[in-house]
């Protein structure tokens, strides 16, 4: 072992950037180990929209010194709470200033290889260095639950790629693609192929496609007590699962599972509408019942609802499928680590503090959905998880001075649910 740290953070993103802020303030032993924002940056494609509003799409920090607001000030960006599409490019420009200017040790490294030891944790890094942790938390987002359905499954990489593979788009102009999916990926795919001179068409097993609908600014008062807004959206159901995710915590997994599975369905932002509707071909209600490749190109056999059949001949399939959590999918994880963790579906089983069954190793973000609910897929979500996770591990900080700063944190970080 190269050495050891009390606290390491495994990912980049607006979770394990939030998390190492108040790590920071308070002179914690820690590393956090990742390729700041690499998701939005490289697994996003070029010109899309967020459908998350400005005010919910912030990283977090424990004075909230630099909001999304704040950046788009400095860099004379056009920015409204509500109402003004945040462009991908801005977000994630947001969070590589966020790090450089808060987190400034990120290490952009790989993990490959993490297993227990009798103190706590071996971490091995893709340079070949290995450390110990007494603590390790995985704030490793989507890009290992990338989810292609089997139908799609056996094609070749010529032919097939994930949503998350692109980046930019213009290598599709004047060729043939069949996007696979109805929610925002697949829509903002669609509407980007089109726009960059590609031959698409989108495939979705729902009757219609879904679109938020653009809400009125200010809200008239009928309609903030009808469906109060909130950082994933406006309804009832939408506060109580970002003002008490740690209520949600409590239903039963049945529950629990159920509503992580419905809330929130597939569906684009409003300003993609007009992009999709009439300017893109659609094939609705129907799934891809087989995918057969043929030379350079792929043969779809789609079933519809009603039993009926059609083929559709293309040169590429997207597959805009989303992602499932599935602890099996966390490679670098030792086949006893991952033997050992409970789960529900595939997810972790956390406690109230994140930690998983194994003491010292803790899940943030979004796998942490079944247990802290729809929030943990937002990044807006990092506001509840980072100062509660962080006042757990700071309170447990192996000979920690009762500093004035680490009492200040504690103080900021106690939770309300």
């Amino acid at each position: 072992m190269s050495g050891a740290t009390d606290i390491a953070i495994i990912g980049a993103g607006p979770y394990g950037l939030s998390l190492a802020t108040y790590l920071h303030e308070a002179d914690a032993d820690y590393r956090i180990i990742g390729d700041p924002m690499a998701s939005w940056r490289r697994e996003m494609p070029e010109g899309m929209l967020l459908k998350s509003e400005g005010f919910a799409s912030n990283l977090y920090d424990p004075a909230g010194r630099y909001s999304l607001r704040a950046f788009c000030a400095e860099r004379c960006i056009d920015y409204a709470d509500v109402g003004l599409p945040v462009r991908l490019e801005v977000f994630s420009e947001y969070g590589l200033s966020f790090q450089k200017r808060l987190v400034p040790e990120v290490e952009q490294k790989r993990l490959i290889a993490l297993d227990r030891t009798p103190r706590g944790f071996a971490l091995t890094l893709d340079d070949d260095e290995c450390f110990s942790a007494r603590r390790v938390v995985l704030a490793v987002g989507v890009a290992a639950f990338r989810y292609v359905p089997p139908a799609l499954a056996d094609l070749p990489p010529t032919l097939l790629s994930h949503s998350a593979d692109y980046g930019g788009l213009t290598h599709f102009r004047g060729r043939e693609v069949a996007v696979i999916g109805g929610g925002s990926s697949a829509i903002d795919l669609a509407a980007l192929l089109a726009e960059s001179g590609a031959a698409v068409t989108l495939v979705s097993r729902r009757p219609a496609l879904e679109f938020h609908e653009k809400g009125e600014w200010p809200r008239p008062l009928s309609q903030r007590l009808r469906r109060p807004m909130t950082g994933i959206g406006p309804s009832w159901r939408s506060l109580f699962f970002t003002a008490a995710p740690a209520g949600f915590r409590r239903l039963p997994a049945a529950t629990r599972l159920r509503i992580v599975q419905r809330f929130l369905g597939p569906a684009g932002g409003w300003f993609m509408k007009d992009r999709v509707i009439g300017r893109v071909p659609l094939r609705l209600d129907c799934r891809v019942d087989q995918a057969t490749a043929v030379q350079d190109r792929v043969r779809l056999t789609l079933a519809g609802r009603d039993g009926a059949s059609e083929t559709l001949s293309t040169q590429h399939v997207i597959a805009a499928t989303g992602y499932r959590v599935d602890l099996g999918r966390l490679d670098f994880l030792s086949a006893a680590l991952r033997a050992g963790l409970r789960s529900l579906a595939a997810t972790p089983v956390l406690s109230r503090d994140f930690q998983s069954s194994a003491p010292g190793l803790y899940f943030i973000g979004p796998a942490a959905v079944s247990s802290f609910g729809p929030l943990m897929r937002f990044a807006c979500g990092a506001e509840f998880a980072a100062p509660r996770l962080a006042r757990h591990l700071l309170k447990r900080r192996r000979g920690a001075p009762a500093t004035e700063t680490r009492r200040a944190i504690l103080a900021r970080t106690a939770p309300s649910s």
